[in-house]
């Protein structure tokens, strides 16, 4: 039904929380991470509830995540790049801030 844009050989490599995802040059790091079975990106700032992309476009927020050190970026507009580092996002995080709070 998809087809990747790009090579569909995974041959970079995410961080996610420190630990290592495989990731395909051109893709967004929501995909990437919805293809590695990530349980969840964020958790809400008030009931804690996990939180993984719903629209894909931008419109809803549920994909924000820290990254590289800046939290409440959207992850579904993200590209992935060798080595970058990502964290999933515990509550309120500041956007222009060194991370999670």
């Amino acid at each position: 039904m998809f087809k990747p844009i790009g090579s569909s050989e995974a041959t970079i490599t995410v961080f996610l929380d420190s630990e290592p995802i495989a990731a395909r040059s051109g893709e967004t790091i929501a995909a990437c991470l919805l293809r590695a079975g990530v349980s969840h990106f964020r958790t809400t700032p008030i009931s804690g509830s996990p939180r993984l992309p719903f629209c894909m476009i931008g419109h809803c927020f549920d994909c924000l995540i820290d990254i590289e050190g800046i939290g409440s970026r959207q992850a579904c507009l993200s590209q992935v790049r060798d080595g970058m580092r990502v964290r999933t996002q515990k509550g309120v995080t500041t956007i222009t801030g060194a991370g999670s709070q």
